[in-house]
Order: C-alpha cells, then structure tokens, then sequence
C-alpha cells in the first residue's frame, strides 16, 4: 500500500510538472508565433506594394527609352543637317570660285560716287541716275566681275549712329543695284565705315556734304584676262 502511494504521489509531480512545462512553452513560443505572423503579413503587403508600383516603373522605363530614342534620332538629324550645311557651303563655295575666278585677277573697271541727304539712307534722284550708269556701261557684258560698296557719313553724331547710317546706306545702294538692274547679290560686296576716310577734312558744309557717299567699285578679271590674251607688239 504504501509503494502505492509513492507511485501515485511520482506520477501526480510528473504530472504537474509537465503541465507546468506546457504552459512555460506556450508563454514563449506564442509570442514568437505573433512576430513570425507579424513578419508574414508585413512581407505580404510589401509584395503587394511592389506588384502595384512594377507597372508603374515598367511605364517610366518605356518613357524612358522613348526619350532615349528620341534624343537619339534627334542627334542623328542634326548631324545629317550639319553635314549638308557643310556640302551646300562647300558647293557655294566651288561656284563662287568658278564663276568668280582667281581674285588676283580681279582689276578695277569702274567706279561711281553717290551722295546722301544729311543723316539719310535714302537714294536721290541722282544717286538713282548714277547707278544706272554704272550697271549698263561699265558693268554691261562683264561675265566676271563683283561690285564693292563702301558706305560713309561725316562726323556729325555719335560713331555708333554713324556706323549704322553708312552701313544702312550702303544697303541702299545694293537694294537698287539687285532689284533694278539684276545685279546677284553674291557679286556685291558691303561694308560701312562711318565718319572714317573723309574725302574732305574740312569743318564746313561743302565738306561734310561730300563725306555723306557712297562708294561703288566694280572689278573685273574679265579686262585682265583680255590683257593677257593679247600678245606682245
């Protein structure tokens, strides 16, 4: 009887200690359960974030390479463009030298004088007179020749209005050459000086009148090019 009851007391201990044992496990593996939930449903909402932005990004890198590939064709047109600037430039060039021919060849032929109005850019009757001239008997046949327009003022005003105001009468005069008379613009050349090269030093106004002009030159390697043919006597 007594073995009995020390059997019976063992087997109570044990099971009290094992209930005991249970409930110490439960206590720490429950909260390790929560975070490992916690973990899982944290690790699903960021898949699903991801999965909600991957279109997103897929739509910034087609815009992406679209820009890419625009810029690129944009780079390419340029470059085509460039190369046929530098062709066309190239082409102008080979004309201007055929029809022009060597400039070293090139003498004076002609030349005219026209005067202006005080502070005017604007032709007179006979400045108008003059240019004609020039274009029908000393430009006439010439098959090579440029024309070389020199603009001027006197000293009154500032040097910038002056520069201006000659360079804008020297454009006056190659208006009424081309629209007149035909004249290519490629064979006119221009330039103002302003108050600078007075033909007169004087203060007076037959002086600054005078200083008020334009000076057109025409060259041609054409009388040149008779010269040389002509043989020695």
């Amino acid at each position: 009887m007594k073995r009995y009851l020390e059997i019976t007391v063992i087997v109570g201990v044990l099971m009290l200690s094992g209930c005991a044992t249970k409930k110490y496990v439960a206590e720490q593996v429950d909260p390790a359960n929560a975070k490992i939930s916690e973990v899982d449903k944290n690790q699903k909402n960021t898949q699903k974030q991801l999965e909600g932005d991957e279109p997103k990004i897929s739509a910034a890198d087609e815009k992406a390479t679209s820009a890419d590939n625009r810029a690129t064709d944009a780079l390419g047109r340029a470059d085509a463009a460039s190369k046929k600037s530098d062709q066309v430039r190239a082409d102008l060039h080979n004309e201007l030298n055929e029809r022009l021919g060597n400039i070293d060849d090139y003498k004076a032929a002609g030349n005219v004088t026209v005067l202006f109005k005080f502070d005017s850019a604007k032709l007179t009757d006979d400045a108008r007179v003059q240019l004609d001239q020039l274009a029908t008997s000393q430009v006439g046949s010439l098959k090579r020749y440029f024309v070389a327009i020199q603009g001027y003022t006197d000293k009154t005003g500032s040097v910038d209005h002056n520069l201006d105001l000659s360079r804008r009468r020297a454009e006056a005069v190659q208006t009424y050459l081309v629209s007149q008379h035909n004249m290519p613009v490629y064979r006119i050349q221009i330039v103002g000086l302003g108050q600078d090269k007075p033909v007169d030093e004087g203060k007076g106004r037959e002086a600054r009148e005078k200083n008020r002009r334009v000076e057109v030159t025409v060259f041609s390697a054409d009388t040149a090019q008779a010269a040389q043919a002509t043989p020695a006597q």
